[in-house]
């Protein structure tokens, strides 16, 4: 690199909603501390991001900050919910996204000093390590979800692995270290739940974060206060890790100290936000709403929405329910649904395809959120302060659900129940006698906030990465091999 410019760094995440969301956060955040930043996004997401954001105006205001895209190897008619992702990742998604990726890291001008790449793209590191390119990982999942991943061949070994049956759910899971009195076999990530221990989608899941340990270095989205003890387990198969969220809030941190607009003023979605949301929060008391959400690729029947919806109607509270395009399987499409039930609640609820969610989960109106404990989601509720009840879908969320019910004790794990008595049950803990989780909520929302001021763990953490990008491109010629 020479030493005219400033490093340039590519960040390359995997083309879904909550991958996307928080590694464009730290491109961001990479821009503010004077990076080039080329940020590289599937040819799909990127378009929509153009119809339904201002982000190209956003990130003008950095120079040599620039979009790239890449074919993730999908029709564009594709649905792209549900298990898409993994079910289509080594047949269609690595193929197609290793070539392109190459011969663009080929032709790329200036050459890429240093690639953040998502830790579920594994093959970024191969290529990368082909061309004398310094990587770093990004494992947007949370702490808890990939030291479960990790530990996953362990737990087969120890004999734990497979569940044995729905009379084995609740049995303690003892080899994975740092979890050993809280995490069930309900508990961990749902790819455990195949009766077969060479389930593709297992191995997959094993092989990706394994890799990321060949990384040079390792970013969670997560704090020590947070994730502490989980952390050290971490770093004992990965030296180098940092630990700089929550990524939201470390961005407001940062945007606020250069005297620019906060964050929520951009928006990052792949869908279009429907604001009116906000303005009937205006009109509801203090703490009296519970929003529900279940965040970008989570189905659901028309039968367990309908459960849903009666339990929120049985519960005292009132809701802003976020019904997103292709939410509902079967043959009856959501609108139907929607409409059918919208008629029945026009005084108690109010629903929307998409939420700016952050302002939602902000606003004084709410004080609660049922959610499928997607990372992102997950850290926003705790940024702000609000209690959560969890239904889990796939992946990370069904140790983040038990982090939240067990570890924090800030909200209530639904998982594996959907009828209404139990939504209606739930609701009314968390937002009729809501004072002790409300307490602990708003208690673990002063401390991770803490941690992203100046001076705090995260906040320390990332100006550690910004250096050490810096002396790490400077240190790490490119070979940059002929294709």
């Amino acid at each position: 690199m020479g030493k005219d410019r400033s490093p340039h760094v590519l960040v390359f995440p995997i083309p879904l909603q909550g991958h996307i969301n928080s590694m464009i956060k730290l491109a961001e955040l990479l821009a503010l501390a004077g990076f080039r930043l080329t940020f590289l996004n599937s040819d799909l997401n990127h378009n929509r991001l153009l119809k339904f954001t201002n982000f190209a105006t956003h990130f003008a205001r950095y120079p040599g900050f620039e979009f790239k895209t890449i074919t993730d190897g999908l029709p564009l008619d594709h649905p792209r919910s549900g298990n898409w992702f993994m079910e289509m990742y080594e047949q269609v998604i690595e193929t197609k996204m290793k070539q392109n990726l190459r011969e663009m890291l080929l032709n790329i001008s200036p050459p890429v000093d240093c690639i953040i790449g998502d830790g579920f793209l594994g093959f970024s590191i191969d290529v990368a390590k082909e061309l004398g390119i310094p990587i770093i990982c990004f494992r947007t999942s949370s702490p808890h979800g990939f030291w479960a991943y990790y530990s996953i061949p362990d737990i087969i070994q120890a004999g734990e692995l497979p569940i044995k049956g729905s009379e084995d759910m609740d049995r303690l899971i003892t080899t994975v270290p740092g979890m050993e009195t809280y995490l069930r076999c309900r508990d961990l990530p749902s790819f455990c739940r195949a009766p077969d221990m060479e389930d593709p989608i297992i191995k997959l899941v094993v092989k990706e974060t394994r890799r990321s340990t060949q990384a040079d270095a390792l970013i969670l989205n997560t704090t020590e206060e947070l994730d502490g003890p989980i952390l050290s387990q971490i770093c004992t198969k990965c030296p180098t890790v940092y630990a700089i969220g929550p990524i939201n809030a470390q961005l407001n941190t940062r945007l606020k100290a250069e005297h620019r607009e906060p964050h929520d003023h951009f928006s990052n979605t792949l869908w279009e936000e429907d604001e009116s949301c906000i303005s009937w929060l205006d009109k509801q008391p203090n703490r009296s709403v519970i929003y529900v959400s279940f965040g970008s690729i989570t189905s659901m029947s028309r039968e367990k929405l309908v459960e849903l919806w009666y339990g929120l109607i049985n519960s005292k509270a009132k809701f802003l329910l976020v019904v997103r395009p292709n939410f509902v399987t079967g043959d009856e499409g959501e609108d139907d649904v929607v409409c059918e039930l919208l008629e029945k609640t026009k005084d108690r609820g109010y629903t929307v395809h998409w939420a700016p969610q952050e302002a939602v989960l902000n606003h004084p109106a709410v004080g609660g959120f049922l959610t499928h404990s997607g990372w992102n989601s997950t850290l926003e509720s705790i940024v702000a302060g609000v209690p959560m009840i969890c239904w889990p879908y796939f992946a990370d969320q069904q140790v983040n659900s038990r982090a939240v019910s067990e570890v924090w004790k800030i909200g209530l794990d639904m998982k594996d129940v959907c009828d209404r008595k139990t939504v209606e049950k739930m609701v009314n803990d968390v937002m009729v006698d809501q004072k002790e989780f409300s307490k602990s909520a708003t208690e673990l929302s002063q401390v991770t906030n803490r941690s992203v001021s100046v001076g705090g763990s995260s906040y320390n953490n990332l100006d550690r990465l910004v250096e050490d990008i810096r002396v790490m491109c400077l240190k790490t010629p490119q070979k940059m091999m002929a294709s």
